[in-house]
């Protein structure tokens, strides 16, 4: 194909046939122009074969040429050969500016452009928009009317009208080229010269040469084959082998040959002009080897010595980081303490102004415990005689008065969380059915039951309600009595009856202040409708007792009555049942006033403790309240045994060994710091002093008395190795319990 000029120097182009090898030819090099030597410009067109057959039918018609007045052939070309000639479009994808180069014909028009990339970008074909020079292109525009010349080369911009929803992407290569089978090559020289170049397909592949691996991106390359097929040497009938192979060792090695050298003087009979001869003096201070070594050696000592002191200084630096970093950590640590301690003393002030449980009311009691025992003895120190009878009787009336007063705190307490829990019991009743799946999903189900359960607790909450209007009472109570009508039995003739007489007093205009007290016997009454099993079949999973009344009772010393065993607190040295859970706090409030909220803290951390590091441990969970108390006040003193500590708030009991399980015999007591700190330890013997060893092991021993006497505990004692030289010298005694009272 010829390129559309109007004048030539030569009057036919010539055409030429070569045979070109198809491996490394791209297609880049067909479109584009770059890589051209300056000499000659060379522009790859690739045909078809119907391409081939219009080339030559359109050379033919237009091999025509005109004489212009300056003697020169002007050719004449006809517009289909215009149209049907070729240009380089290169297509400038944004925002990613991917650069995309494909040759059209110029009479193509850019709807032509927007379809063919439509297709190839897989977007439609309305969104496309080709731009040139920053401007919009019309669609029935061809790349001719734009300016293009033939086989020349043109750039639009091509983006997306909606790029949320139809973002341009980029193109990505084909995975196989197929080169034609002929291609034309245009030459320039002094003139154009149109070479028609047949392909070769090559019927051999390319051997593999090496390469190597990039270390960091671990890409490989391998070395490029020649692209002509080598030829092949004579066969001389010699088997030649080559020397150097791929396994060859090669080492440098520099030797010194010794090298004869000679001098001629002038002598007798020999003469040696000294014409050219000149004397040679060295430029500088002549330096000797003493003298250069001791250079070397104080610049030596002159480096070391700014390294050392660099050294030094980084290390002082980082013992200075260190320890601001230890002070941070230090007042860091304090202000937590300082701050966990207040958090305490209010939370502590918190329960003694609004008690809500019973740890608050046996606080309160301490408290009041406390403050008497004081008083005494201030009594004691300053009155004496009838003053000091008079000032005994006003404590003991000021004493009254405060329990009168933590009573009346007691039975407000007693009403709100009674509230609160009939609420979670009527919650409980109308909770629907639950389980865990394979997958985790927690699948819920609801039963008749449980719908029973739901619509009990409405009404219950309805008629408990105190803002209401009338006729929202009245509704209230219909659906009520028509609800306890399907069963008949005293309590529901009693509910029905009434509901009748509050219907009546309402429809009266009775006030409503008049009528709190047959409400609340409606509301107690429906309450014990819903705790019915017969009314509501789900409150039968949440009974208190037992079907068998006759299993697991026992009669309580105190209050005379029979109580299931878990009304019991029993200690672990108890050998009888003696009071309930009710009649043991009555005698701590009325005599002792003992308040075990810490002791239930520490507890309770070291069930959590033992059940993560040994769950099968169960010597912790024998252990009550009372026998915790036992091991810290009168074997521990309630202290610390290293730095005697006296805070119960912060103090913990851990195990002495860390490798055997927990037990009274194996414990010690420390504050939350010193117990991290310890169990951090590997060797105890190395870590502590004799006289603390030996401590430790006589307050073990003195557990292990104690205990020894509990049946439950004393099998554990059978797993401990007792060390008779640790114990050869301790003095061990029985300890006895001694239970003070003090009557004001």
């Amino acid at each position: 194909m010829s390129e559309h000029k109007s004048e030539y120097n030569s009057p036919e182009p010539e055409r030429r046939a070569v045979r070109v090898p198809t491996q490394d030819v791209n297609q880049t090099e067909n479109e584009d122009q770059e890589d051209v030597d300056e000499d000659q410009d060379i522009t790859f067109n690739v045909y078809t074969s119907t391409d081939m057959i219009l080339q030559e039918e359109n050379i033919a018609d237009a091999n025509r040429y005109e004489i212009n007045p300056h003697g020169s052939k002007t050719k004449i070309i006809s517009s289909s050969e215009v149209g049907n000639s070729t240009a380089t479009v290169k297509i400038l994808l944004m925002p990613d500016r991917h650069m995309i180069t494909v040759a059209f014909t110029i009479g193509l028009t850019i709807l032509d452009l927007k379809k063919h990339f439509a297709f190839e970008l897989r977007v439609p074909s309305d969104i496309i928009q080709i731009t040139l020079d920053e401007k919009c292109v019309d669609d029935d525009q061809t790349l001719m009317d734009i300016g293009v010349q033939p086989h020349g080369m043109v750039q639009f911009e091509l983006s997306s009208s909606d790029p949320e929803n139809y973002p341009i992407r980029q193109v990505k290569p084909q995975q196989e080229y197929n080169m034609p089978d002929v291609i034309t090559v245009r030459v320039q020289t002094d003139t154009y010269q149109d070479v028609v170049v047949e392909i070769e397909r090559a019927t051999r592949g390319k051997g593999f040469l090496g390469g190597y691996r990039h270390k960091v991106t671990k890409a490989e390359y391998h070395h490029a084959a020649v692209q002509t097929i080598a030829k092949k040497r004579p066969d001389r009938g010699i088997e030649m082998f080559s020397r150097d192979t791929q396994t060859v060792m090669l080492r440098n090695q520099v030797q010194q040959c010794s090298k004869n050298a000679s001098t001629q003087m002038t002598s007798i009979g020999c003469y040696v002009s000294n014409i050219e001869d000149k004397f040679i003096t060295p430029s500088g201070i002549y330096m000797t080897a003493d003298e250069y070594h001791t250079k070397r050696l104080k610049a030596v000592i002159t480096l070391q010595t700014h390294l050392r002191r660099w050294l030094a200084k980084r290390f002082t630096d980082s013992l200075r980081q260190e320890r601001e970093l230890h002070l941070a950590w230090l007042e860091n640590e304090n202000r937590r303490k300082k701050e966990r301690k207040e958090q305490g003393i209010r939370d502590k002030y918190r329960r003694w102004m609004n008690p809500e449980r019973k740890a608050d009311f046996e606080l309160l009691y301490n408290a009041l415990k406390k403050w008497r025992q004081e008083e005494e003895e201030r009594i004691d120190a300053t009155f004496s005689g009838a003053e000091k009878k008079a000032a005994l009787c006003a404590l003991l009336e000021q004493e009254t008065q405060f329990i009168s007063s933590i009573e009346r705190h007691k039975t407000a307490a007693f009403e709100r969380n009674l509230d609160k829990a009939v609420l979670a019991y009527l919650d409980k009743c109308a909770e629907p059915k639950k389980w865990r799946a394979f997958d985790g999903k927690v699948t819920q189900m609801e039963t008749q039951f449980t719908i029973r359960g739901s619509e009990l607790r409405d009404l219950y909450n309805s008629i408990t309600q105190d803002e209401v209007t009338k006729d929202e009472r009245l509704d209230v109570l219909l659906t009520i009595k028509h609800t306890v009508k399907d069963h008949k039995c005293k309590l529901t003739q009693d509910i029905v009856d009434l509901i009748d007489r509050e219907v009546d007093l309402l429809m009266r205009g009775m006030k409503k202040k008049n009528m709190d007290g047959l409400r609340k016997r409606i509301s107690t009454l429906f309450l014990q409708y819903i705790k019915t099993p017969e009314f509501n079949p789900q409150v039968s999973k949440l009974l208190q007792y037992p079907a068998d009344f006759r299993k697991n009772m026992y009669l309580c010393s105190g209050c005379n009555e029979y109580k299931s065993s878990s009304d019991f607190a029993l200690k672990t040295n108890t050998s009888a049942v003696g009071l309930c859970r009710r009649c043991t706090q009555l005698d701590n409030e009325g005599r002792r006033r003992e308040d075990f909220c810490l002791y239930k803290n520490i507890l309770k951390h070291l069930r959590e403790t033992e059940a993560k590091c040994s769950p099968e441990s169960q010597i912790t969970y024998l252990l009550q309240e009372q026998d915790l108390r036992y091991l810290l006040d009168e074997l521990w003193g309630a202290k610390s045994a290293l730095s005697g500590c006296k805070d119960l708030h912060d103090l913990l009991l851990v195990r002495w060994e860390k490798n055997s399980a927990w037990s009274p015999w194996n414990c010690i007591l420390l504050t939350k710091d010193e117990a991290a700190t310890h169990l951090k330890v590997e060797n105890i013997r190395k870590a502590y002093d004799v006289v603390v060893i030996r401590d430790v092991k006589q307050k073990h021993a003195l557990a292990r008395k104690y205990f020894s006497q509990i049946p439950a505990v004393a099998k554990w004692q059978h797993d401990a190795k007792v060390q008779p030289a640790a114990l050869g010298n301790l003095l061990v005694s029985k300890p006895i319990t001694k239970a003070t009272e003090q009557n004001g």
